[in-house]
């Protein structure tokens, strides 16, 4: 069964749009986890538009199960991970005036880049995934800088669920096919739903964790956010 790790980045924009610290990210991330979330994702940017840095400090205190910290590995980011060392770090190559994460890394032409990022926080101690696109030649460029996993970038497969769900998962399953020939371990987020993921988890080989965030605090307006969390743990049975 896979891993359901939940991004909390829109607990934070909700909390920043008002000011103050309703809702208090850090008092969610605890009641993700009682709830059964198995990892809290959190994903800062530089304008610290949702998640700040001083919050994914104070998440480090709190985070028993897996802390996934994700982004765009600028000095800043690097030095929060060093200080952090959380249990993964999801290196992802956003625009600083991105909205969402739109396109995963060119692992050939970074490679060397992207080499060196691994090791130094390896050394640390933290588990290294690369967010990628669907793409077997990027799947083997993030294996050549020495990654411990990638993460598929699904932002592709759900926008073609609806039209026609096979042709949509078809270049995740050769991804995902390649990744355990080459021994990478598998992740996979952006945009899976409950609409979605079960048709994913279910065709892609070795999938080990799913990241998911605006989908899961949207249902979670309806269904409350412990449901909505059992919910989503029950399409990765």
């Amino acid at each position: 069964m896979a891993r359901l790790s939940v991004n909390i980045n829109k607990i934070a924009t909700l909390r920043n749009s008002r000011g103050g610290n309703n809702p208090n990210v850090v008092n969610v991330a605890i009641d993700c986890e009682r709830f059964g979330a198995q990892g809290i994702t959190v994903h800062p940017r530089p304008d610290e538009r949702h998640i700040r840095y001083q919050d994914v400090l104070d998440l480090k205190k709190v985070v028993t199960t897996e802390f996934n910290l994700e982004g765009n590995p600028d000095e800043r980011f690097i030095e929060l991970v060093t200080r952090v060392r959380p249990e993964q770090v999801t290196l992802v190559p956003d625009a600083v005036d991105a909205i969402t994460s739109n396109a995963g890394w060119d692992t050939i032409k970074h490679r060397l880049y992207l080499t060196n990022l691994v090791n130094r926080f390896k050394h640390l101690g933290t588990r290294v995934s690369i967010f990628v696109d669907a793409d077997e030649q990027m799947v083997r460029g993030a294996k050549e800088t020495g990654a411990d996993r990638i993460e598929l970038y699904t932002e592709p497969y759900a926008a073609q669920y609806a039209e026609n769900r096979e042709a949509a998962i078809e270049p995740f399953i050769r991804a995902a096919k390649l990744a355990q020939e080459l021994g990478l371990g598998l992740n996979a987020g952006h945009d899976l739903s409950l609409e979605n993921l079960r048709f994913f988890q279910q065709h892609i080989p070795g999938l080990l964790e799913v990241s998911i965030g605006h989908a899961l605090i949207s249902d979670a307006l309806y269904f409350g956010l412990e449901n909505t969390i059992q919910l989503y743990l029950k399409e990765l049975e």
